[in-house]
């Protein structure tokens, strides 16, 4: 049934003066909608600059016929993927690698010390290798004299235009150069769907997983892809002890992000792709959250 919501507004400016309004009403999708909808809902479309505290007052939502498309269904809104693992305390993420150790440094019981009633914290302490979760690589991880997480620019990092290959499990574990053909992958983040991580966090997941071969990686290096991710447990074939596909692509400064998950919810094209790590000297790897940003242009 169709619902609309009539509610008081006080809206006060940071360079001062204010603006109120009585009984407004306006079409709304679903049963409800939070105050911080509806006044960022009225600054939009007033076009108002300089806000500061808003207040939403004697709000109602009641059945009425929708007159125009409801406010919290605007079009061109974007939409965000998260296509990062939870780390936890004991997740073994690759094995004979030890699991993180994630506790309180400073409990909030222990806080109480320190604070007033009332005003407790806590300060948590994780110890774990930087190969944890979903991860990238960039060339240090590799090589001595590559660039470590603390140079690699964000522009090679966040909002990369991206698309998905699908290469399902099921119909084969090696991932050649012909399963990457035909597709406009130049400057683009790569990211292989192989459905792997339904596995994830049981024992089938560390052997016999989708990898890359190295006539694949001296592929995407030749079109110069940006990044490369995928959803398994390493990029390259872990049976042997050489890894080609590392060498390949972070020897061309092509970061690597490994662990991915949630790749069946993003589409082939049309979205962007990040994977930010925090910025530190002296390190190859580092558990990013990773994500899928869509917009919806309907």
């Amino acid at each position: 049934m169709d619902k609309r919501v009539k509610f008081d507004f006080e809206i006060y400016f940071t360079n001062g003066g204010s603006i109120k309004g009585e009984d407004f009403r306006l079409d709304i999708s679903g049963d409800t909608i939070s105050d911080k909808e509806l006044a960022d809902y009225i600054v939009e479309d007033l076009r108002l600059l300089m806000v500061g505290q808003t207040k939403i007052l004697n709000k109602e939502v009641f059945n009425e016929a929708h007159k125009r498309k409801p406010v919290n269904e605007k079009s061109g809104t974007e939409l965000l993927i998260d296509l990062s693992h939870t780390i936890e305390d004991g997740l073994v993420t690759y094995k004979g690698l030890p699991a993180p150790i994630v506790c309180d440094y400073l409990s909030r019981e222990n806080s109480k010390q320190f604070y007033e009633e009332g005003t407790q914290f806590q300060i948590g302490k994780i110890e774990m290798v930087t190969n944890t979760g979903t991860y990238l690589d960039c060339p240090f991880h590799r090589f001595e004299n590559g660039k470590d997480l603390s140079e690699i620019g964000l522009e090679h990092l966040a909002d990369l235009d991206a698309i998905v290959i699908r290469v399902p499990f099921t119909e084969t574990l090696e991932i050649t150069e012909n399963e990457l053909k035909n597709y406009e992958i130049r400057n683009r983040a790569v990211l292989i769907h192989t459905g792997w991580d339904s596995h994830w966090n049981t024992e089938k997941y560390y052997e016999n997983h989708p990898y890359l071969t190295e006539g694949a990686a001296r592929y995407l290096k030749e079109c110069d892809v940006k990044l490369v991710g995928i959803d398994s447990h390493n990029i390259d074939c872990t049976s042997g002890k050489t890894r080609p596909v590392h060498t390949t692509l972070l020897g061309a400064e092509i970061l690597i992000v490994e662990h991915l998950c949630n790749l069946s919810l993003v589409p082939t094209n049309g979205f962007t792709f990040s994977a930010i790590p925090p910025k530190f000297k002296g390190v190859g790897t580092f558990p990013v959250r990773a994500m899928a940003k869509l917009t919806n242009k309907s």
